[in-house]
């Protein structure tokens, strides 16, 4: 794709973090933006934010996991827009618990949303995108999507089956619709607030952190004490969601298949393709040289 310019992008999860800046930066390129997100505060916050851009904007509170509701979306966007030509599928949630722990109604809400509302908003947006001469879809996995911890059973679950998904859609894609560009994210540590917003209860989040001490990982770093302190600092501590944004649509741009997001990102997929039984023991060689390296501090043009 060479221009975002005139065309609309669909952005779901974008009252905050890679979703409000993806909106942000495509406004900026001169595309027309619908933004949808389950906060309706967050949303207008968005919005407020595209207001300084001289580009079509429409909201939508939405719910991904809710099938009725992204079935309805596309017709909703072609009235107001006239068509659509991206679609990102970004809005995500987590929680943390050992799998014989974790209740049910926790597994099938981050299944409904990390899982479900791509694969619902990709059915429901391709029978209107197949025809275009320019056309993208983007399907946010995560690092998490190559390598795994414990007490991550269900975000796994969804982030290795949304890379898989979008893997398989992309090879389709290229046989069939070479126009319809197919992209899979995965981001490493970016400073949003799917920490903060994750289920734990006491006990759960206690385990994580007893377990994040054996295994360093991306979402336990530095023994925070309680969970709004873990979100606080898993958001402050990593790459701002602005820069994140930016390198997915460079990736768009470049019709990368895969677009990973962040030298973390990077280099604890090439553990696990080096190391591929023992890759977590490599992580403490270079976790410290991360923090050094990270890019806290967001674009210019969004300050």
């Amino acid at each position: 794709m060479k221009t975002f310019k005139d065309k609309v992008a669909v952005i779901t999860g974008a009252g905050s973090g890679m979703g409000r800046y993806l909106a942000v930066l495509l406004a900026q390129d001169g595309a027309d933006v619908c933004v949808c997100d389950v906060n309706e505060e967050t949303l207008n916050e968005t919005v407020e934010m595209l207001r300084k851009y001289n580009v079509s904007v429409s909201s939508h509170i939405l719910d991904v996991s809710d099938k009725d509701s992204i079935e309805a979306l596309p017709q909703k966007v072609i009235d107001q827009h006239g068509k659509v030509d991206m679609v990102f599928n970004n809005a995500g949630v987590a929680t943390g618990s050992h799998f014989k722990d974790m209740e049910e109604e926790n597994w099938d809400w981050v299944m409904g949303i990390n899982f479900d509302g791509v694969i619902n908003s990709t059915r429901a947006f391709i029978p209107h995108m197949i025809d275009s001469p320019e056309a993208a879809i983007v399907n946010t996995s995560s690092i998490f999507g190559m390598v795994a911890v414990p007490g991550q059973t269900v975000y796994h679950a969804t982030k290795f089956a949304v890379r898989g998904f979008t893997e398989s859609l992309a090879l389709e894609m290229k046989e069939t619709n070479p126009n319809l560009q197919i992209h899979c994210v995965h981001p490493g540590h970016i400073g949003t607030n799917i920490a903060a917003s994750a289920r734990f209860d006491e006990e759960e989040f206690a385990k994580a952190q007893e377990e994040g001490s054996k295994t360093p990982s991306i979402f336990t770093r530095n023994a925070p004490k309680s969970q709004k302190e873990a979100g606080e600092m898993f958001r402050e501590g990593g790459m701002h969601p602005s820069k994140a944004a930016q390198i997915i649509l460079n990736g768009v741009k470049k019709n990368k298949s895969r677009i990973f997001v962040g030298l973390d990102a990077k280099l604890l997929d090439l553990s696990q393709r080096i190391f591929p039984k023992h890759y977590h023991k490599t992580w403490l060689l270079f976790m410290p040289l991360l923090m050094m390296f990270r890019n806290k501090k967001p674009l210019d043009s969004v300050e």
